[in-house]
């Protein structure tokens, strides 16, 4: 191990392993060499070995100390991942934060140590007082961890490569290495006719030259070279891995190089082309960790660009800035991203320069000699932390673009008046209070201003002359109240969203669009009229009217004034012969005009109003109109769509969701028969004719979900080019003719009365998802699954256990989730639901949006719940366990995490500890835009932060004091709008994992847990949500509805809702000690009476139940789909099985203290066993219900109580007998309930206490400690289940399956009132005493108890 010194008062020896010890190093430091290399999977590395326990306690004596992990050399291919090391062998060092490289650079022997983060192709080289391990805490620190010993023990994680490693030699792969420069020695002929000889020659290729020199004086003798850039380069036929290299010109000159190997030949034929293909002599080094350029770019004298970001440029160096001079041709230089912190004075040199990009560099200042760079044109100085602009600046006559965006200017710079040729003020993200309009007149020269993420709050105008230049200003994300821009008469652009604004005045003379939304405006004067303005945004305001001067707009083609406060709508407006779309939506419109005169409308949203009726003449005036939103208003019937026999309606898109419409609105579609899109989702419909849909034949996507339709139509086989049914949430028992349509690929008859599905010999090809959860009386033969196997996503039930009324059990909360892909047909939303985690006594649940990418959702999906049921071992605190939990699995996306991020919410129900009034407790944390909403008392109580640029201006500000660049579309660099995020490792440290987080103890008042992704909550409000789904029964139809609703009001991107059905308090309780009385046993039944819970209209679908057949699974992994078992056969039951002691039974309201051992539980659990091709096991000749005989896992839930009773503590001890197969270990007597639901990662693995397991000793007495709810959950039952019905709810015993045992009937019980009890045992006493006594068993043998096991 290595030997530090964290304090001058000497050295501090860890003590060392004898199978590790390494030789001393000079400076006191050691180093432990592990074996670990690359494994290929998406977590970095695999140790082989790992830290003993003496470097363990080592480390633990201060927290100060750790290790780093020296990594080798990356010489890699191209092929090969740049986050993958060459080298199997790494050096483990140890040391403090006090230790400079230097000091390990001495005991490891090389020159520097390289900085590389999130597997970037960019190394930095560490300066010697750099101190690494000082580097790797403040790393984590900034992430979130703020315990030092937490922050200690994830530094000395190898995982932790992905984000942060050291080199101990430059890393670099292969083919960046030949971009940079390509040399060696080969045979070399000159001309191209065979009058030279070959001879060996040192070739080197560099920038856009081919350099030919003599071996023995390469660098004194002559040297030929040959331009490139708009030759040629041909392949020499007669002579094997040889290239002709031709320079352009009618004078080139040629040369014939041999190499040696082909691989030799492909790599300079591979560079050589990009260089001649160049029409300008362009040399890129970006990325390359370059300190200094290559020493033979100088030769490429006809450079004329030269890219050089994102490197680590030096000043003083035989080939850095101070030596670009020599560039005699160079016009354009782009340093950006190189941490220069001081402005290269010797770039100024360079007269012929005309673009120079030098952003987020650090310049606090710029040098009064940039004045002489006389022929600049662009000058780029975005991301620095620029106070003032010198006024040598102003001599640059030619300069037509100044970037100067998010640095720290708190006025508008004078020198800007003098550039009479910008036309541009670009200074977005910087520190401005006040706009001085004054400023900006004086400058005639300007027409833009870009002004956006300042904190503007105040505009002044210095006189009433007016400013006749500017023509376009964007003012968005400041802090402005009042805008009065009245004096910019020549204003054509106005953008100023998301302000604080409650009224604007602006000047109408040129405007033409004007884009004002989130703001509190009651009022906008525009004077005069804009007879130009062509687009007018004003969505969510304050306006209770639309302006008078926008009815007049001659020109207007786009309105958008939703989420206002409108009462009514002009006639002038809806009957403008220029509006082309129109949004009104999400107001209070009770009636729209009536129209008289044909209109050119094309879109039409009226959504979310109190409309009961819409214009007799709309579609009969309105032609045009392709597109028409009247979801969530009270519509009770639709106008005609022709007055006369033929109909001339060109609507492709209707939305008439949540509406009061009845079967009489059916005919009227008829009239528009080029329909692609029909949604008619909650309303009052109860047939639909088939007379009708037959003549809508161009249809392509129905939603007729929640509605009351029994059937839907046989004629739907004539809609050729229909491919998504939305059927859910309705009584249809027959399943629609839908699966001989050719385009067909989308159907959800979910939450229906399905009963059989009569299937083609052949299913359509295009058919990827069908979902037929919500059916109870649905039975899938093994055929039908079959066929159905290469769908990529088939939904169906699990069988429901048969239960019965002695034995309700109250569960506490249950689950149903929805998910829909967009338009882009890919889905990268997941979600994790586990109702029974850590030992059963809470629950988690999550939601995952990678926007485009779905492997990182998948990703949290399956590890997020293992890391926190990790992280609730080592602390109780919510706030810590949270907070870790997700900085945990941000490590753990590995590579996977470098370029892609995803949105993260997790919600943990859990006991609550610190409140003893409240039963439980919720956490919820967050990053990105998932959110999470508790209904409480009928009202929504949002538990989640919205992380996004728009919507949180503290994490706004801080990634601009960051100096990260934000585009005009409000992205963190042009990737994502979020500001938190899991991955996105490279976007450190401007995004970030840690999450916000939220508790509150659940009371009786909290009805239900709402939890959606971005595309959910931007198309619906807290309220609704929570109004839409507190009365619906079943949570898997809530969630749907909440889906369905969210498409129909707009949305096309992926969406998915989760909802969580909460019954918390007291009279949900399943405790002895509420008084609720067990069930006895066989003759003697409890007269205490039960309230009944209330149960879901769709067992097996309120907690969201369902299996997922994916065809992407191996054959290995088929899971059987079987119930609960008996245990026993019972032939007669004793009055001593009730009276034996048992402990009394808790709920989850009121666990009982755990004195076990905490056991992990997987997220997912299969079952693997010896099934044949064909599902069936060896010893079986029927086929296993649900397993498709392909070979593709089916994923469904299984609840398998292979239980035994508890031993009576009285009973005598029997002799041990190992050969017993009821003595077989705690593997047989594991109860397992997993569940897969959708793509919902639900199962679990909860081991049962062993002594819950163990037979009782009485081959007559047993019991059923496990039951599965209506919601999958499996709790703990003992002794409390009726022996009745444990032989009810077993299957009888077929082809070695299932055995169940006689039982008396229900009604033979005998009932006995528990203050007769002891009397009843008192005169049941004779009786018992009067039985023959068993025979003795032999000594030394046990007999083996009955067993009915399954198939697993």
């Amino acid at each position: 191990m290595g030997e530090v010194e964290p304090v001058p008062a000497g050295p501090l020896e860890p003590p060392e392993p004898p199978e590790t010890a390494a030789p001393r190093r000079p400076g006191g430091i050691r180093v432990l060499k592990r074996n670990m290399k690359h494994n290929g999977s998406r977590n970095c590395l695999t140790r082989r070995s790992r830290f003993g326990s003496r470097e363990r306690d080592w480390l633990r004596e201060d927290v100060k100390r750790g290790c780093v992990y020296l990594y080798g050399a990356d010489t890699t291919t191209a092929t090969t991942t740049t986050t993958s090391s060459s080298s199997s062998d790494l050096h483990l060092v140890l040391c403090t934060v006090e230790t400079p490289a230097s000091e390990i650079c001495a005991g490891e022997g090389r020159e520097s140590l390289y900085l590389q983060l999130h597997g970037d192709l960019v190394s930095r080289r560490l300066e010697p007082t750099e101190r690494p391990l000082q580097i790797v805490y403040d790393y984590l620190s900034r992430l979130g961890f703020e315990d030092p010993v937490r922050i200690q023990e994830e530094a000395t994680n190898p995982d932790l490569s992905c984000m942060i490693r050291f080199y101990g030699e430059k890393p670099c792969q292969m083919d960046h290495l030949d971009r940079i420069l390509l040399s060696g020695i080969y045979n070399v002929r000159k001309g191209k006719t065979q009058l030279h000889k070959w001879a060996e020659r040192l070739v080197v290729l560099c920038g856009t030259c081919l350099i030919v020199s003599s071996v023995k004086d390469c660098q004194t003798g002559k040297m030929h070279i040959l331009p490139l850039v708009g030759g040629k380069i041909e392949e020499v036929k007669r002579r094997q891995h040889s290239l002709a290299f031709s320079s352009a010109g009618a004078q080139a000159q040629t040369y014939h190089v041999c190499f040696e190997t082909l691989a030799e030949y492909q790599r300079w034929q591979r560079q050589a082309s990009k260089v001649v293909s160049q029409r300008i002599s362009t040399v890129d080094l970006s990325c390359y960790s370059l300190e200094e350029v290559p020493e033979h770019l100088f030769y490429s004298q006809d450079i004329t660009y030269l890219n050089l970001r994102h490197n680590f440029m030096q000043l003083e160096r035989p080939g850095g800035l101070d030596t670009l001079y020599k560039f005699s041709q160079l016009k354009g230089l782009n340093l950006s991203h190189n941490k220069l912190g001081l402005f290269p004075v010797l770039l100024c040199e360079i007269s012929t320069l005309t673009e120079l990009n030098l952003s987020c560099n650090g310049f606090h200042d710029l040098p009064s000699q940039i004045g002489n760079l006389l022929n600049l044109q662009t000058l780029c100085l975005d991301g620095n932390l620029l106070t003032s602009l010198p006024d040598e600046l102003g001599n640059l006559q030619q300069l037509t673009s100044l970037g100067i965006s998010f640095n720290s200017f708190s006025q508008i710079p004078e020198v800007l008046e003098k550039l009479t040729m910008l036309d541009k003020v670009v200074m977005a993200g910087n520190r401005l209070e006040i706009l001085n309009l004054g400023v900006l007149t004086r400058m005639s020269h300007v027409k833009h201003v870009d002004l956006r993420m300042n904190n503007l709050k105040t505009v002044i105008i210095e006189n009433l002359e007016g400013n006749k230049h500017i023509t376009h200003m964007d003012l968005r994300d400041n802090q402005l109240t009042d805008l009065d821009l009245s004096s910019l008469c020549n204003l054509e652009q106005l953008h100023c969203e998301r302000n604080q604004l409650r009224e604007l005045t602006l000047s109408g003379f040129s405007l033409r669009t004007l884009y004002a939304s989130w703001n509190r405006l009651t009022a906008v004067n525009v004077y005069p009229v804009p007879s130009m303005l062509t687009s007018l945004e004003l969505s969510r305001n304050l306006l209770e009217c639309v302006p008078d001067w926008a009815c007049e707009a001659k020109k207007l083609e786009i309105l958008d004034i939703s989420y206002n406060l409108l009462t009514e709508l002009p006639m002038r407006i809806l009957s403008s012969l220029s509006l082309r779309k129109l949004m009104v939506g999400h107001n209070h419109i009770h009636v729209l005009p009536a129209l008289v005169e044909h209109i050119p409308l094309e879109v039409l949203d009226i959504q979310h109003n109190t409309l009961s009726r819409l214009p007799d003449t709309l579609f009969s005036k309105a032609l045009n109109l392709r597109y028409l939103n009247a979801s969530a208003n009270s519509l009770e019937s639709l106008p005609s769509a022709c007055a006369g026999e033929e109909s001339l309606s060109v609507l492709q898109l209707l939305y008439l969701t949540s509406n009061l419409l009845t079967d009489q609105c059916i005919p009227v579609l008829v009239g528009h028969p080029h329909l692609r899109v029909l949604h008619l989702a909650n309303n009052q419909l109860q047939t639909f004719p088939a007379s009708k849909l037959n003549k809508l034949e161009q249809l392509e996507e129905l939603n007729l979900s929640g509605n009351k339709l029994k059937a839907i139509p046989t004629t739907v086989a004539n809609c050729k080019r229909l491919h998504t049914l939305v059927a859910h949430a309705n009584n249809i028992s027959i399943f629609p003719e839908i699966l001989q349509l050719p385009q067909i690929q989308f159907v959800d008859l979910s939450c229906n009365d399905l009963t059989e599905i009569l299937i083609p010999e052949a299913l359509p090809a295009t058919l990827q998802d069908l979902d037929l959860t919500g059916n109870t009386n649905l039975v899938l033969e093994h055929k039908t699954l079959d066929m159905f196997s290469h769908l990529t996503t088939l939904k169906i039930d699990q069988k429901p256990l048969p239960t019965t009324d002695s034995t309700v059990t109250s569960t506490f909360w249950s689950h149903g989730l929805a998910e829909m892909a967009g338009q882009r047909n890919k889905l990268c939303v997941s979600a994790l639901a586990m109702d029974n985690f850590a030992e059963g006594v809470g629950a988690v649940y999550g939601m995952f949006d990678g926007d485009r990418n779905e492997e990182l959702p998948r990703l949290l999906q399956c590890t997020m719940a293992d890391v926190l049921l990790e992280e609730v071992q080592h602390s109780t605190n919510d706030t810590v366990f949270m907070t870790n939990t997700f900085l945990v699995s941000h490590r753990k996306l590995g590579m996977a995490g470098q370029k892609l991020g995803s949105s993260a919410l997790l919600c943990y129900i859990r006991p609550d500890t610190a409140d003893p009034t409240s039963s439980f407790s919720l956490t919820v944390a967050n990053v990105g835009t998932c959110q999470a909403v508790l209904c409480r008392g009928g009202k929504p109580v949002p538990l989640s932060k919205i992380f996004s640029l728009e919507h949180d201006p503290e994490e706004a500000q801080r990634v601009k004091d960051q100096k990260a660049i934000i585009t005009e579309d409000n992205k963190v660099n042009g990737v994502t709008c979020c500001t938190r995020m899991l991955g996105c490792t490279y976007l450190y440290p401007w995004i970030l994992p840690k999450p916000h987080i939220a508790s509150t103890p659940l009371t009786i008042q909290d009805e239900l847990l709402i939890l959606g992704n971005r595309a959910l909550w931007e198309h619906l409000s807290y309220l609704e949500a929570v109004n839409a789904v507190r009365h619906v029964q079943d949570p898997l139809a809530a969630a749907k509805k909440l889906c369905t609703l969210a498409q129909s009001y707009g949305c096309q991107d992926n969406v998915g809702a989760m909802v969580v059905y909460l019954n918390i308090g007291e009279e949900g309780c399943t405790c002895e000690m509420n008084g609720l009385t067990l069930p006895g046993p066989v003759g003697f039944a409890s007269t205490a009476s039960i309230k009944d819970a209330p149960k879901p209209t769709t067992p097996s679908s309120s907690s969201g139940i369902a299996s997922e057949f994916s065809s992407e699974m191996s054959t290995s992994e088929v899971s059987s789909e079987v119930g609960s078992t008996a245990s026993d056969e019972h032939n007669t039951v004793g009055l001593e099985a009730s009276l034996l002691p048992r402990p009394e039974r808790r709920c989850s309201l009121h666990p009982a203290p755990s004195a076990g051992i905490f056991q992990r539980q997987p997220s997912c659990a299969t079952f693997s066993s010896n099934q044949s091709d064909n599902g069936l096991d060896s010893d079986d000749d029927q086929p296993v219900e649900g397993v498709i005989t392909n070979g593709s896992r089916v994923e469904v839930e299984v609840d398998i109580h292979c239980c035994r009773g508890r031993e009576p503590e009285d009973s005598p001890a029997l002799p041990k007998n190992p050969s017993n197969p009821c003595s077989e270990g705690h593997a047989r007597g594991l109860g397992f309930g997993i569940r897969r639901q959708n793509s919902v990662n639900s199962g679990i693995l909860l081991p049962v206490n062993k002594d819950k397991m163990e037979l009782q000793k009485s081959p007559s007495t047993s019991c059923l400690y496990g039951k599965k709810l209506s919601n999958g959950s499996i709790v703990p039952l003992e002794d409390s289940l009726n022996l009745i019905e444990v032989a009810t709810e077993a299957p009888k015993r077929k082809t070695g399956y299932f055995a169940a045992p006689t039982q008396l009937e229900p009604e033979d019980q005998f009932v006995v009132p528990r203050d007769l009890e002891d009397e009843v045992k008192e005169q049941m006493k004779p009786h018992q005493d009067s039985r023959p006594e068993p025979e003795p068993r032999e000594e030394g043998r046990t007999e083996p108890q009955e067993e009915f096991d399954t198939a697993l």
